[in-house]
């Protein structure tokens, strides 16, 4: 049989990138699938949806808070064609009241070891309108090397730069934060692969340069530390969220090929500006996510923490604005407290406030969310900074023999060249 699986488009905000990198939850899914299903993928971010290609099974995975409504008016197009729809992934959990109206069925969980009841379900005529495995996660010890042969590999590259493969050595999150929605998702259970299955998904992905996109690296130090040395050997270059903030792991990250990591910055302290010292010093980068308008935010302390962010060297800056997504603590909260005044998805895109904030307007706080934008790229743009991230990764790649431009015209390394002359000169 024939399988369709689409990963839906979505708008991207005023001044985001304008690259795509491969998305990880449908190659994942793939993998689980039984071996005599033909799949057929489009990432309808980088390519046009074909609705007249043949199929027997649609699959709609969708990550996004900001896919639904699209994913929703694929899925109502396949089925006024007479197709079966299947959704998954992880806004089709936090969203799967409304999805089931536009679906056949709806899986909710992880797919390992699950597929092949759903495929058997659905050749008998049978699909079942919910399957529901969220509370009764796989084996981690099931989770396979993600079926990246699916990529069109030509569509994530970028002005001849290769884009980073995604990547997960663990599942799960011990923590519980304020706008996340991942203890709801598996529980507040950290579950790490084994390191065998890691190396042998490690050895599959042929890109030097990855994003391990584990909730968090710090949540077992031991662990960690074991992921680095075995990681060493691989010469990748890699992003992640946050790693552990100790000498020994920083140390043995950096020999990993930590390229930069996402650290949150949510006060003015010397603990965060020492943090990003100490990356620093490492030769690691600091990508700081910044989240405007939680209840405990004033006007004043926004612009301060902007200024802070100028102060101490932040390689690059995500700023987003309190987002409150269904099945957080904080949709609760606002929801009960009657703040919400939006409902429409699409706007659920960490860029536009859908809530009314504790100590200012909501137009205000979307002025101080492009105060933010503007003030910290002031002097040097996002594209400026990120090459400066770039350079750095691509000469450590020329430094140990892993420089591989995708482009036919950076071939003969010059581009690499160039690139170390502005490291030089800057």
């Amino acid at each position: 049989m024939k399988l369709k699986l689409i990963y839906p488009k979505w708008k991207k905000l005023k001044g985001q990138t304008t690259f795509n990198l491969p998305p990880h939850g449908p190659v994942v899914f793939a993998a689980t699938l039984p071996e005599d299903v033909e799949v057929s993928f489009t990432d309808e971010n980088v390519e046009a949806l074909d609705y007249d290609e043949a199929c027997d099974l649609v699959a709609i995975s969708m990550m996004l808070s900001t896919q639904v409504k699209r994913g929703w008016a694929i899925a109502d197009e396949y089925r006024r064609r007479g197709k079966k729809v299947l959704f998954g992934g992880i806004s089709t959990m936090l969203h799967a009241e409304e999805t089931m109206e536009h679906a056949d069925a709806v899986f909710l969980g992880e797919s390992e070891g699950r597929m092949q009841e759903v495929i058997d379900d659905f050749r008998r005529g049978c699909l079942k309108r919910v399957y529901n495995y969220m509370t009764r996660q796989p084996a981690i010890e099931d989770v396979g090397p993600a079926r990246r042969d699916l990529y069109k590999r030509h569509l994530y590259n970028h002005k001849g730069v290769q884009m980073v493969d995604l990547f997960h050595a663990s599942r799960g999150c011990r923590f519980s934060c304020y706008p996340c929605a991942v203890t709801y998702l598996g529980g507040r259970i950290f579950r790490p692969r084994p390191m065998d299955k890691v190396i042998e998904d490690l050895a599959s992905i042929d890109n030097n340069r990855l994003f391990i996109v584990d909730n968090s690296l710090a949540q077992n130090k031991q662990w960690e530390m074991d992921l680095f040395r075995e990681m060493i050997p691989f010469k990748k270059k890699w992003i992640s969220h946050t790693i552990e903030d100790d000498p020994k792991v920083l140390d043995l990250a950096a020999q990993a090929g930590a390229w930069y990591v996402y650290q949150a910055v949510y006060d003015t302290s010397n603990y965060i500006r020492e943090r990003v010292k100490r990356y620093h010093d490492h030769g690691i980068g600091v990508e700081g996510t910044i989240l405007l308008g939680l209840d405990n935010q004033s006007e004043d302390d926004i612009k301060r923490l902007i200024d802070f962010l100028l102060e101490i060297d932040l390689d690059l800056a995500e700023f987003t604005v309190m987002t409150p997504f269904p099945h957080t603590k904080g949709y609760d909260d606002y929801l009960r407290q009657g703040r919400i005044f939006d409902f429409d998805w699409d706007h659920y895109n960490a860029g536009q406030v859908v809530f009314h904030p504790k100590q200012m307007s909501a137009e205000r706080l979307q002025e101080l969310y492009e105060y933010a934008w503007d003030t910290f790229y002031h002097d040097e743009s996002q594209e400026q900074k990120m090459f400066r991230l770039f350079t750095q990764v691509v000469m450590r790649e020329m430094e140990d023999g892993t420089f591989r431009p995708r482009n036919r015209a950076l071939a003969n390394k010059s581009f690499g060249r160039d690139v170390v002359r502005h490291i030089k000169a800057s």
